[in-house]
Order: C-alpha cells, then structure tokens, then sequence
C-alpha cells in the first residue's frame, strides 16, 4: 500500500475561505490536489492556466510535487492593480492641491 500524505487544498472567497482536505500517494503534485479536492467541481471559474496557485504563500507550478501536510492556495484574481491604483491616488493628490489655492472673501 502506498504511503499517503495529507494536503489542504485552500480557496478563499469575499466572505470566506473554502478549505478541503484530500490524502494522496506520496509524490502528488499541486495540479493533482487540486483535482482531488473537488474544488474545480464546485467553482467553475477557477482556470488553473490563469488563477496563480502556491503552496505556503509561495507560488509554486502545477507540476510541483507535494510533501505530508503542504497547503496549496488557489489565488483569485486581483480586482485593481495596487501599482496602478497608487498612480491613480498620486494623480488625483496632484490635482486636488493645484486646484485647493481658492479662498472665500468675507
């Protein structure tokens, strides 16, 4: 019989964070947990192509192989980039103080 390890399979939504526990042959890879946990079957919008995965907040491939008790984490795709999102912010700052110098006279 070959030798098992567990692996959480991690998925986190808005409002949650969808964990599902799988047990696979010692040398299971990341793409492997992933279709076993199920995950795929309940939400349909994860692309293992597009979504980044990883395993303990590091990225790692879906060829990646597993050891006893590792994590993968599915990652959703960010809604804003935070780079762009700064430059907008800084743009927005700029303008607002050029257009502050307006004084009311009493």
């Amino acid at each position: 019989m070959p030798e098992l390890i567990s692996i959480e399979v991690v998925y986190p939504l808005l409002e949650k964070q969808e964990i599902f526990s799988v047990k696979l042959p010692a040398g299971a890879t990341v793409r492997q947990a992933i279709e076993a946990s199920g995950v795929l079957q309940k939400y349909p919008e994860i692309d293992i192509a597009k979504n980044k995965i990883g395993v303990f907040a590091k990225l790692a491939k879906p060829d990646a192989p597993l050891r006893d008790r590792d994590r993968v984490e599915i990652y959703r795709p960010l809604i804003a980039d935070p780079k762009e999102v700064r430059k907008q912010r800084a743009a927005e700052g700029k303008v607002m103080k050029k257009g502050a110098g307006e004084v009311e006279s009493e």
